[in-house]
């Protein structure tokens, strides 16, 4: 699916799932390299920052952690920026995108001058919402953290255990996303200064500095996660070892009275008590103090 925003002199299109009809067009228009058609039909495995003659070719894979409508959670956009025309392509539905088209749009109308001029500044306020929906995917996680950390100490250490698996993996695949993202802009940041010009540079700085903090919090967050299992961990431990302490001592208690039953319950002719007119309340007795004695020793040994 093809849709074309037009500010003035500026021409971007955003392309849906594209087909081979669709980019064929664009390529007898904008009459770019082969090479990009072929990108822009197929999913890339790798981020890549390419300079061609008259446009620059960026792939770049955005992670998708709660926020996403299919089974992926890798999303991947292809820039291709030229002089006055900024083309996207994209596979899956992306709510940043989605986002910034109405914005766009919106801006587009009211003539807003913050909207820039050039198709790189297009670019520039479409990566930094694409990176701030980063952010925003890390703030979701970094809740579910100290969610799970309430429930930690709330003694629900079990349910944790799946909880705080989903968060690793999300922060994972995240870590995975975005890892290839500092070559690329680096790339970028080269091949952009010869096309661009120096304000390139700096607007490519200040994406940089976006990308090292996302970077970072991923960082805290895992280790925030770490020390969360570490924590959990150590709990359940504790209360299984708690577990088998009970146990444990309910074997020792019960087994010299399943023992003591044993012995009085022989079929033989001479037993000791048995045959009395008390006999049933004597061997409850022994049975009574045989149990006060353990328990009150495993007591004074702090078992209990």
């Amino acid at each position: 699916m093809l849709k074309k925003h037009i500010y003035k002199d500026l021409t971007w299109i955003d392309l849906k799932q594209p087909t081979q009809e669709e980019v064929r067009g664009l390529l007898d228009k904008y009459n770019f390299h082969p090479n990009i058609a072929e990108d822009l039909l197929t999913p890339s495995f790798k981020s890549s920052a390419t300079q061609y003659e008259s446009v620059i070719h960026l792939i770049l894979h955005f992670p998708a952690l709660k926020h996403t409508h299919s089974n992926s959670f890798n999303q991947e956009i292809d820039f291709v920026v030229g002089k006055d025309f900024m083309i996207t392509a994209r596979y899956d539905t992306i709510d940043a995108m989605h986002k910034f088209t109405k914005e766009f749009e919106t801006k587009s109308i009211l003539d807003r001058k913050d909207i820039g001029k050039k198709p790189e500044d297009v670019f520039f306020l479409l990566l930094n919402k694409l990176y701030n929906s980063i952010t925003h995917e890390l703030e979701h996680a970094q809740s579910s953290l100290r969610t799970a950390q309430e429930m930690i100490f709330r003694g629900e250490e079990k349910k944790m255990v799946r909880e705080l698996s989903d968060i690793g993996r999300d922060l994972l695949n995240a870590k995975q996303s975005i890892s290839p993202h500092k070559e690329t802009l680096l790339e970028l940041q080269v091949v952009g200064n010869d096309f661009f010009g120096d304000e390139f540079d700096r607007k490519i700085k200040k994406i940089m500095e976006k990308y090292n903090k996302i970077r970072n919090n991923i960082k805290n967050h895992r280790e925030y996660l770490k020390e969360l299992k570490n924590t959990n961990d150590s709990l359940l431990s504790t209360k299984q070892n708690e577990t088998m302490t009970v146990l444990t001592i309910m074997a020792f208690v019960t087994f010299p009275l399943s023992l003591i039953a044993s012995i009085f319950g022989m079929n033989t002719v001479n037993m000791p008590i048995i045959g009395g007119s008390y006999d049933f309340w004597m061997v409850l007795g022994i049975m009574f103090v045989l149990t006060t004695f353990m328990f009150l020793f495993f007591k004074s040994k702090k078992w209990l």
